[in-house]
This record gives C-alpha cells, sequence and structure tokens, in this order.
C-alpha cells in the first residue's frame, strides 16, 4: 500500500512537508516556552520594583528623621543599589557598599591634602582609590565602584562644600540597612516559590527531550536525536537564573525569620538541583551517542527506548515531591525500574555506542537517586544491583543451570574419604608365578 512505502522512496515534496512541520512543531515549542520565560521575568520585575521604591522610601524618610535636614541623596541611591543587585547578594553588596566609601574618603583625604584640588588631582585621586579597592576585593563589583565615586565627590565637591565624609558614610549605612531590611524582613519573598518556577522550564525541556530521545531510539531517527541534543545544549541559560535563585532563596531562608521554617525543603531542593545539572549532562551524551548510534546502524534494542522514557517519568515526579515536601519513594522506584530496563537492555545484545548509552543511563539513574538524598555508594550499589537483575532476567547466569552437588551425611563424607585414600594407596609387588611346561 502506499502508506506502507518506506521513508526512502518518499518524494520531495512529502519530505519538505515533513521537515516543515517538524520545524512549525519546534517554532510552537520555542514560543510557548518564550512566552512562559516572560512571564516568569515579568513577576520577578514586579518584585524587584515594589521592594526598591519601599526601600527607597523608607532610607529617604529615616535619613531625614536620624541625619538631620539635608539634601539625603546618597541614602535612598544606596538603598536601590542594594535591591538592584544580583538576587542572593544583597548582604554582601551592603557589605561592599560600606567598605568601598570608607576607601574612597580614605583615599580621596589623604590624596586630596597632598595634592590640593583640579583635573589631574582628580584623575590620581580616582585611579588610586580604584587600585586599592581592587587590591582589596580582588575583582570587580559594588566595592570598587563605589570607591571610585566616593573619591570623585571627596575631589571635586570637598572643596566647595566641606563635611561630605561623615554624612556621606552614615547615609550610606542607612541606605544599605533599610534596602537589606526590606528584602529579609518586609517583603521576603517565598523561596520554595523562587525555586519552583527556576526549576519548571530545566524540568520541562529536559523531560521533553528525554521522550524525544526516547521516541528517536523507536523509529530509528537519528535526526531527531540530534535536534533534541541541540534544545538541551539552550538549558545553560535557566540553569544559570537555578544558580541565582538558590542564592536568593538561601539568603532568604538564612536571614529572614519568617522563612527559617522552610530551610530543610530548601536544602532537599538545593541538593536536588546540584544533581539535576549533572543529569542534564549525561542526557546530552545520551541524546549524542543515541544519534551516532543510529547513524552507524547498530542495533538498538526496543527496552533501550522504555529505560530512557522512565528516566523522565523519574524527574517529572522528583520535581513534584520536592514541591509538595512529600517522601521520594516513586523517583526512587523509577530510577530502578529504568536502570532494570537498561541491564535488560544490555543482555539483549548491543554495540559500541549502544552500550555509552547504557553507561550513561545508568549514570544518570545514579546522580537522580543522589538528588533524593542516597548516599553515592548507596545509589551506585541500587543503580548496579537493578541493572543486574535485569541483565539476569534475560540472560540468567550460567551457574544457574549447572546440576548442584548431592548434601551427604558425615557417614557419607567417612566412606568418601576412605574410598579416596584406597584408590590412591600403591599396589604391593607380586612376582611372576612360573607354570609348569609340558614334557
Amino acid at each position: 500500500m502506499a502508506d506502507d512505502r518506506p521513508d526512502s522512496v518518499r518524494s520531495p515534496l512529502d519530505r519538505a512537508a515533513a521537515r516543515t512541520g517538524h520545524a512549525l512543531a519546534d517554532a510552537r515549542a520555542a514560543g510557548g516556552a518564550a512566552g512562559r520565560l516572560r512571564l516568569r521575568q515579568l513577576e520577578v520585575t514586579v518584585v524587584i520594583a515594589v521592594q526598591a521604591g519601599l526601600a527607597a522610601a523608607l532610607a529617604a524618610l529615616l535619613a531625614q528623621r536620624l541625619l538631620g535636614p539635608g539634601a539625603h541623596v546618597f541614602a535612598p541611591a544606596a538603598a536601590v543599589g542594594t535591591i538592584a543587585t544580583a538576587i542572593g547578594q544583597r548582604a554582601r553588596r551592603t557589605f561592599e557598599l560600606l567598605i568601598g566609601v570608607g576607601l574612597g574618603i580614605l583615599v580621596g583625604d589623604v590624596l586630596r591634602d597632598l595634592l590640593g584640588t583640579g583635573s589631574w588631582q582628580t584623575g590620581l585621586v580616582v585611579t588610586l582609590a580604584i587600585a586599592t579597592a581592587l587590591l582589596v576585593a580582588g575583582r570587580g563589583g559594588a566595592l570598587v565602584g563605589q570607591a571610585g565615586g566616593t573619591a570623585v565627590l571627596i575631589a571635586t565637591l570637598a572643596p566647595v562644600e566641606p563635611g561630605l565624609e561623615l554624612p556621606r558614610i552614615f547615609d550610606a549605612l542607612v541606605g544599605g540597612l533599610v534596602g537589606l531590611g526590606v528584602v529579609v524582613l518586609l517583603l521576603p519573598v517565598n523561596p520554595l516559590r523562587v525555586l519552583d518556577r527556576a526549576t519548571e522550564p530545566i524540568i520541562s525541556t529536559l523531560t521533553t527531550e528525554l521522550d524525544a530521545v526516547a521516541r528517536a531510539l523507536t523509529t530509528r531517527d537519528a535526526d531527531a536525536a540530534v535536534h533534541a541534543l541541540e534544545r538541551m545544549r539552550g538549558l545553560d541559560a535557566d540553569v544559570g537564573r537555578l544558580n541565582e535563585a538558590l542564592s536568593g532563596a538561601e539568603e532568604v531562608v538564612t536571614l529572614a525569620p519568617v522563612r527559617w521554617r522552610r530551610r530543610a525543603r530548601f536544602h532537599r531542593y538545593a541538593g536536588a538541583a546540584e544533581h539535576l545539572e549533572r543529569v542534564i549532562l549525561y542526557a546530552r551524551s545520551m541524546a549524542r551517542r543515541s544519534a551516532t548510534a543510529l547513524q552507524y546502524d547498530e542495533p538498538i534494542p526496543p527496552v533501550l527506548a522504555d529505560a530512557v522514557t522512565r528516566l523522565g517519568q523519574a524527574v517529572r515526579v522528583m520535581r513534584r515531591e520536592c514541591r509538595d515536601g512529600e517522601d521520594l519513594t516513586d523517583t526512587r522506584r523509577l530510577v530502578r525500574e529504568s536502570a532494570e530496563l537498561a541491564g535488560r537492555a544490555w543482555a539483549q545484545g548491543v554495540r559500541s555506542y549502544g552500550d555509552g548509552v547504557i553507561t550513561d543511563l545508568r549514570t544518570a539513574d545514579s546522580e537522580l537517586l543522589r538528588a533524593t538524598g542516597c548516599d553515592p555508594d548507596d545509589a551506585n550499589r541500587v543503580v548496579r544491583t537493578a541493572a543486574g537483575a535485569g541483565e539476569a532476567e534475560r540472560r540468567p547466569p550460567l551457574r544457574a543451570h549447572l546440576p548442584r552437588p548431592a548434601r551427604h551425611t558425615p557417614r557419607a563424607r567417612r566412606r568418601i574419604r576412605m574410598a579416596r585414600r584406597t584408590r590412591a594407596r600403591p599396589e604391593p609387588f607380586r612376582p611372576p608365578t612360573r607354570t609348569a611346561q609340558p614334557t
């Protein structure tokens, strides 16, 4: 029939239509992922904007009340700078801000007294202030920026408006503390919600592409495996955002008293995220080796695709159990099933690249078990035992078919020993007997 004809005899128009369909499906998936990413970014933007506005208002109010009348511009600026910095580094940003202001004031005052004021003196003051800050911090950041900015103010405005040093230090202190207080006391984010939203695109893409690799193995479509590999390589940006979310969540559960009760679940999430990155690496390796095995026309047991699918199911279930605070028994069960299916696939017979797929799959299973809290040795032992059970089910050990020796009683064993000694004893020499010769 026409529907049963192989792909090799399809017309160019049919192949072009198939490629167009795949391209449209990929475009729809990419568009949906981009829309979800923009929605998550919008939510984070709104939260940070509200926190920054509240911190600026409180810093300006406190500076007026505590430091007296005047243009305390730097207090709200410092508060906004603390809020708008990288999530998870706000406490460190506040500390660096204060140290940078102190270094700028120290270098600016000393050099202004020695060199005077002027354009070249300003350039030299800023150069030495930034060099000192880099030597102290070892890298760029808030400390270096604040040291340079404060040095500029001291070198240019101090001759016109003396007494800038002490107000700037107090403004920096008030602004930094207010910004930190808004983040950890007044409007602390829900750390688990942040982590769940950061994990969702990674889990969705990873499981979808694992299913795509399994379908590629089933249909022997090397191009589909290559496309899955390329899409999994695009997870690096999501992994970077997950690491930022982990840093911010750790800051919240450490400093915010209302979030202390979520520490245990946060640490479970953090441990799972560390091993999830390694699972992504092994999933990429599986996709690459699968494509190569199909290109070399190696035999692929059907059960191998089932093992890859079971790994994707385990990843989905792990996210749900971590989010809901459930026990991770279902995740461990699915991992064991994946390893058992991998062992069965190996017993059915694979070649070099197929063997590499199974090795990567078993390693990913071990990493996923470690993500559930298993000790590394226990995780390796569980995967090894499950894979061995799958191999034995398909190819039982030879010793299972050998006849077992019968068990003997003590009297039978003594009889056997006596028989062995008798056989080992040499026969005594007996001279040959002569027979009478006939006459």
